[in-house]
C-alpha cells in the first residue's frame, strides 16, 4: 500500500503574474482498483479537461495490458502460455514493464520480482478468510515463483514464460508506470505543472507557479500520526512510499504485510514503511516494494549501484 499525504486543496485557483493567467485543476478517476488523481495547472477548462481525458484514457489503456485481475488483459493472456515454450511477442508497454520489472530483479537480487503472482493470488486469499495459506499450496505456488523462468527477446520484442503455473504481477510496478504515462500525457499536451498520484505512487512534472515544488509528507500513519512525517518539496521526480500501515492480515496474533518477500512465499511480518524519491515513478514503485523486503546491508549496496535516487525509512 502506498502511504503519501499531499498537503493540497482539491480546488481551482488562478495564478497571476505569468504571461497568460493558470487555474490549478483537479480529477480523479478509479482504475487499477485505486482512484489515481490528476493536479495541474493550465490555461482554461477545456483544455483542462481534454487533458485530464487523455490522461485517464491512457491510464484504462494501461489497465487493460498490465491488470492480473482480468483474464483477457495482455499480462494474464500472457501468463496462460506459461510453460507452453511459446515466446509471445508483446506490446511496447508490456515490454517496457517486463524489461524494467528483470532489471528490477537483478538489482533486488530478486526482492523485487514480477513472477510472485501465484503466491500473492494465495495470500489475497489469506486476506479474504483470515488464515494462512495452506503449506503445501504455497510451497507448490513458490515453485512457480523466479525471475529467472523469463526470457526476453529484445529483437523480437517476445517473452517466454519457461515453467507452468507462473503468474505475473505487475502491481508493485504498474501504477507507477501508469503515473509516469499519464504524467507524459499532460505534458504531450503543453501542461508541465502537473502531478499524477496513482494510490501514492507519484509522477511529478513542474513545479506549480510560484512554487519550489509540489508539498509532499512522507511517513505518515494510518492513523494520520504526523511525528515521523518528512516534509518535501519536489518537481520532476517519482515518489513512493511502501508498507504495511493499510493492507495487512493479523492471523493467531501475528501480522502479515500485504508485501510477499519472493524468497520465502510469506508476507512480511516486520512492520516497515519506506519512502524513496526516484528518476521517475516506475522506478520509484519497484523500488519502495523491494526495500521493504531487503536487509538494510543488501539495500545499501543496491542503492550504490543507483544514482538519483533517496530512500527515507520509518
Amino acid at each position: 500500500m502506498k502511504c503519501l499525504l499531499f498537503l493540497f486543496a482539491f480546488s481551482c485557483v488562478t495564478v497571476f503574474g505569468q504571461a497568460d493567467s493558470l487555474r490549478r485543476y483537479a480529477f480523479a478517476h478509479p482504475q487499477m482498483g485505486t482512484v489515481f488523481r490528476l493536479v495541474f495547472y493550465a490555461a482554461d477548462d477545456s483544455l483542462a479537461a481534454r487533458a485530464a481525458r487523455a490522461a485517464f484514457a491512457r491510464i484504462d489503456e494501461l489497465n487493460q495490458i498490465l491488470s492480473d485481475y482480468q483474464a483477457d488483459s495482455e499480462l494474464s493472456r500472457l501468463s496462460a502460455t506459461a510453460g507452453s515454450g511459446r515466446a509471445v511477442r508483446v506490446s511496447r508497454d508490456l515490454w517496457r514493464v517486463l524489461l524494467t520489472a528483470q532489471q528490477a530483479a537483478r538489482l533486488s537480487d530478486g526482492a523485487f520480482d514480477i513472477t510472485v503472482g501465484p503466491v500473492v493470488r494465495l495470500w489475497r486469499r489469506a486476506r479474504r478468510q483470515h488464515e494462512l495459506p495452506d503449506p503445501a499450496s504455497l510451497a507448490e505456488a513458490r515453485r512457480a515463483v523466479s525471475y529467472k523462468y523469463i526470457e526476453l527477446q529484445p529483437k523480437a520484442r517476445t517473452a517466454k514464460l519457461t515453467q507452468p503455473d507462473m503468474q505475473l504481477d505487475a502491481g508493485g510496478i504498474g501504477k507507477g508506470y501508469a503515473a509516469d504515462e499519464a504524467l507524459q500525457t499532460l505534458q504531450q499536451l503543453g501542461i508541465r505543472a502537473a502531478m499524477v498520484d496513482g494510490s501514492g505512487n507519484l509522477a511529478l512534472g513542474d513545479a506549480p507557479p510560484n512554487r519550489k515544488g509540489w508539498r509532499v509528507a512522507a511517513g505518515i500513519g494510518a492513523s494520520g500520526d504526523t511525528t515521523r512525517a518528512v516534509y518535501l518539496d519536489l518537481a520532476n521526480t517519482g515518489v513512493s512510499t511502501s508498507g504495511d500501515l493499510f493492507q495487512f492480515v493479523e492471523i493467531n496474533g501475528k501480522r502479515y504485510s500485504h508485501i510477499v518477500n519472493p524468497r520465502t512465499g510469506y508476507g512480511l511480518t516486520t512492520s516497515r514503511l519506506v519512502s524513496v524519491t526516484a528518476p521517475d515513478a516506475t522506478t520509484a514503485d519497484w523500488l519502495s516494494t523491494a526495500l521493504c523486503v531487503m536487509s538494510p546491508a543488501k539495500a545499501s549496496r543496491m542503492l550504490r549501484r543507483m544514482s538519483g535516487v533517496k530512500v527515507w525509512r520509518f
